[in-house]
This record gives structure tokens, sequence and C-alpha cells, in this order.
């Protein structure tokens, strides 16, 4: 049913939708609306889950991966510095192959302090082992969801995901949204059954010490399993458009790329400024399109490759910072290796950090500044206070 909802909404009426047995987070801007109203679902009776009040979000990562140990399915949901505090227990989540789905409301990364968007703080956890897919429109963000856990739970992945949205541009944003029914939700996700378990009549450990005979193999296993998330999730695309309707079937999506001369390349809520930056700029005369990427990791570099070829000049969009590297942004460094191409010219941008406007006649600056050859650069400092 179409509903006008906010984005957190979306995210909290999708994961009552998935069902879990366990809800463990702590609330921190902009991710608080979501764990608000799930709460407010446990208690009025809606949503059959135990939900755990922790005192950090340590605590919280920690409690969903003692349950998904335990055989729950599992739910958490964070932003920024809230991640951060979650490294440790992120890298142990998917040492533990445990299917975890967690929302990021992206923000950015303090010092100094704020609570406006930018894509550092998943970004930062690329190599942590989950899944990181990135949404455009509170659309997305729902069903993502709903993907995710059929991803994470796939006997031949079993690895947790990020579901990265950015914050206050889609969380806190009205948008029409299409909430599916249960029936509906649940004949495409049936209830979790783990392979393993913890289990007191028949003792195991989990996530033990691993000597060097041992350790390097675990993190080949990992990245394999990270290697057929990708095609757990093309499978899950295609079936979820027999379900619903819509088609998550690629990790990519092209906008008016198959004539392009010039290609933007971005995550997220951007992409849809973007696009109709592209729709002006091609009455303009200009032969330009959009790549989005919906799957950072796994990188979907095969797939990037072929959208790419022929077109000459590509500017990548990032709202990251890899500092002190050549290309200053982590996408734009994954692009230019994935493209591999001399002929090709891949310039990275960095923009929008903190929660500054991208607009339309932004990415006409970048455009501009790409024709001339200017990039691997900041876009927008404002040099008056440099």
């Amino acid at each position: 049913m179409l509903q006008i909802m906010e984005g957190s909404h979306a995210v909290a009426e999708a994961v009552k939708l998935c069902r879990p047995d366990v809800i463990a987070a702590y609330p921190i801007t902009p991710q608080t609306h979501i764990v608000e109203r799930l709460a407010d679902m446990v208690a009025d009776g809606e949503l059959d889950s135990e939900y755990i009040c922790v005192e950090s979000e340590f605590s919280a990562l920690s409690a969903c991966l003692g349950a998904s140990a335990a055989g729950s399915r599992v739910y958490s949901a964070t932003s920024s510095q809230g991640l951060l505090l979650m490294a440790e227990v992120c890298f142990n989540v998917a040492g533990m192959r445990q299917p975890v789905v967690m929302s990021i409301a992206n923000r950015a990364v303090g010092a100094p302090l704020s609570i406006w968007n930018d894509q550092q703080d998943s970004i930062s956890l690329r190599d942590a082992g989950w899944f990181q897919w990135y949404a455009e429109d509170a659309q997305e963000i729902s069903d993502f969801h709903f993907l995710a856990y059929k991803v994470a739970e796939d006997n031949n992945v079993l690895l947790p995901g990020f579901i990265c949205f950015d914050g206050f541009i889609l969380s806190h944003t009205y948008e029409p949204v299409d909430i599916p029914d249960q029936e509906s939700v649940s004949a495409f996700l049936p209830p979790y059954h783990p392979v393993i378990q913890l289990d007191a009549t028949d003792p195991m450990t989990m996530g033990m010490y691993a000597t060097p005979d041992y350790y390097m193999e675990f993190r080949y296993e990992i990245d394999k399993a990270m290697t057929q998330s990708a095609i757990a999730l093309r499978k899950a695309g295609s079936e979820f458009k027999e379900h619903f309707g819509r088609d998550y079937g690629e990790l990519i999506e092209e906008y008016r790329l198959s004539d392009a001369d010039f290609a933007f390349v971005a995550l997220g809520s951007v992409c849809g400024t973007i696009k109709d930056a592209v729709d002006e700029m091609r009455k303009d005369g200009k032969k330009v399109g959009l790549l989005k990427i919906r799957s950072y990791r796994p990188f979907p570099a095969e797939e990037i490759k072929k959208a790419l070829s022929g077109i000459p000049l590509v500017a990548i969009i990032e709202k990251n910072l890899s500092i002190g590297s050549r290309m200053k942004g982590a996408v734009g460094l994954e692009v230019k290796d994935a493209i591999n191409d001399s002929g090709v010219c891949v310039y990275s941008y960095i923009i929008g950090l903190g929660g500054r406007d991208i607009r339309k006649l932004h990415i006409r600056g970048v455009y501009e500044e790409a024709m001339k050859g200017n990039g691997d650069t900041f876009y927008g400092l404002r040099e008056e206070l440099l």
C-alpha cells in the first residue's frame, strides 16, 4: 500500500515486516526515529520482538551478536560515532558469520562534531566484512531491508549487511513508499533457520582463538562469501521483482549512459539530484549520464567496467574522504581500479562533506572542472576560510 511517510518510519515498517526476534540499538541522531518507532511497535504489541535497552552502541551490537549466535533473526541501527564505537564488534559479527542486518543513517564523523550527512562512517568500515548497499530514496531504503535478510541468511553467504542511506536527507524526509503486506513479505522472506547455533545441550565455541596456522583461511572464507553475496543479491533482486514489481537484480543502475561521452558516478541520495542535472544538461546538448552504485560491498567491478566502457571521461561524486590518497575518495580509487584502462580519465571530487548542499549547479560545476582537466580534488571549498 502506498503511504506518505518519513524515511526512518519506512525503515521501521520494513523491519517490522521482516519479523526480527531481537532488536538492540542505541539512539543517535539522525537514526533515532527508527528505533523510537520500533520501540513503540514492540510496546504496543504490533511487533513480537525482544527489544533490548542498552547503554551504548558497543553493547547494542554485542547483544545482536549473541542473539544471532543463539539462532535469532536480529536488527540494529546506528550512525557516525555510534558505528565507530561498534567497529570491534562489526569485525566479530562478520568473522563469526552472523547474518545481522543494520541500518546506517549516514552522518559525518567528528571532529569537529557534525550531525549532518556524508558517507564517511560506513565507508570507513568497508573492510569489516559487511555487505554495504546505498539507497537513493525511501522506497529503496524500505526494499533493501527485505533483500538484506534474504541475502545475509543465504547459506552460501552468512554475512552481515549495512543498509546505508543519507541522514536527514532521507531519514527525515517524507516521501511516498509502497509498503507491502505481511503475507507478501513472508512469502518472499521465510523464517530464519540457522545452520549452526549455540545450544546448551550441545556446547560449542564461536569466534575462538585462531593461531597463525588457521586465521588466514577464515579471512579467505569471508572474502569468498562476500563474492557469493553478489550472486545472492542478483537472484534475490530478480525474485523481488516477481513479488513486488521493483527490480534490484543488478548491483548498479545506469541512467542515460548508452550514448554518453561523460559519466558521473555516485552512491545514495545525490543520485536523484544528478539525474535531474543530467536531464537539464542533455537539453543543452551535453551527452552526460549517471552510473549509480547500489552495492559498494561487494564492489561490482566487472559491471562498472562494462557500463563505463567507451566513455572517455568519468567524474566520481564522493561524500567521503580517503585522507592522503591520490584520488582523495575511496569510491574513485575502486572505480579507477575496476576500469583499469589508460584510455579512460577518472576524476574524484570530494563534495558535500558534513551535510553541505549538493545542488544541480554543483553537478554542472564538477562537469566543467572535469572538462578543464581539474580533478582528484575538493569541490566547493570556501576559500575565505582557508
